[in-house]
């Protein structure tokens, strides 16, 4: 049997973790996040794919290709969480699990960043944990998947 596959989505901006706004983001880049994400998924026993986009029909059209091949997405939206009801239909067609992450704090941001179109489908939302969100997350996907260890 093969390891469940779970896909990490990164949406506009996060290429640039680490070098802008690190008061905000932290220090950690999106290839530190990628780097240790793969290793807890090894030890969770998870398949795992890492994509970042700044174009939100890449975002989309992972997710529409998921649904045939994946049992989870942790998805950090960017911007795109308080704005893009096309990503919650998208993530409205895939039947697995999914885990909403923010690194930074969004409630105690400005009053726009409040509502998320993304957390009408998560199963978990993970906001304020630095880019420790992201292994929160797997764990979460993991424990939701039915692993032991997770």
């Amino acid at each position: 049997m093969s390891a469940p596959l779970v896909l990490i989505l990164n949406g506009p901006n996060l290429n640039l973790l680490g070098k802008r706004q690190p008061e905000i983001y932290g220090r950690e880049t999106m290839a530190d996040v990628e780097a240790s994400c793969r290793a807890l998924a090894t030890a969770l026993g998870l398949d795992l794919r890492f994509h970042q986009s700044n174009r939100e029909y890449e975002l989309i059209d992972w997710i529409h290709e998921a649904r045939e091949t994946a049992r989870g997405i942790v998805i950090n939206p960017g911007g795109l969480t308080h704005t893009s009801v096309s990503l919650l239909d998208a993530l409205n067609a895939f039947e697995g699990r999914v885990v909403e992450v923010h690194v930074s704090q969004i409630h105690k941001r400005e009053a726009f960043r409040h509502h998320s179109y993304v957390s009408h489908r998560a199963d978990a939302v993970i906001a304020g944990a630095g880019t420790q969100g992201y292994e929160l997350a797997l764990r979460r996907i993991a424990r939701l998947l039915g692993a032991k260890d997770a």
